[in-house]
């Protein structure tokens, strides 16, 4: 293994570093908190979607659009995107994408964004309701 080069950071420090800043909810207060209008995002790929399951009401914004769709300032931004005082919790498959996702959200001025602590399988774990995830279609005949 070659040195990491002068001022890096790995990967355990960077999620310790978005960890740091966000108040993590654990599944109950995630359904308090879509109860009141905060906004569920799932950012996994449907792969995960369709093996495991979805989480009702959640809306999907893949990763790799996430900021785009989030981002006031953005003209890609979705219609319910456009105040900073958001209330955003994050989810993936475990909560470790989720937090770099919502650390991500926090630079852009959503400061109300956070994750859901354990992501989608703490959520099926704790009972909470899921439905089967959409099959994908291959595209191959």
């Amino acid at each position: 293994m070659t040195p990491a080069p002068p001022g890096s950071l790995g990967i355990d420090e960077i999620l310790a570093n978005a960890r740091a800043r966000l108040s993590r909810v654990d599944p109950y207060e995630t359904q308090a908190a879509l109860s009141r209008g905060a906004v569920l995002v799932d950012i996994r790929p449907a792969a995960q979607r369709a093996e495991f399951g979805e989480i009702p009401g959640a809306v999907v914004i893949e990763r790799n659009v996430l900021e785009w769709r989030l981002d006031p300032r953005s003209d890609a931004r979705l219609p319910f995107a456009g105040s900073y005082d958001l209330e955003v919790i994050v989810t993936c498959q475990e909560g470790y994408t989720s937090s770099l996702a919502a650390a991500s959200l926090q630079d852009l001025g959503l400061w109300r964004a956070t994750d859901l602590e354990g992501g989608y399988r703490a959520w099926r774990d704790a009972g909470l309701p899921t439905v089967q995830g959409s099959p994908l279609i291959s595209a191959a005949r």
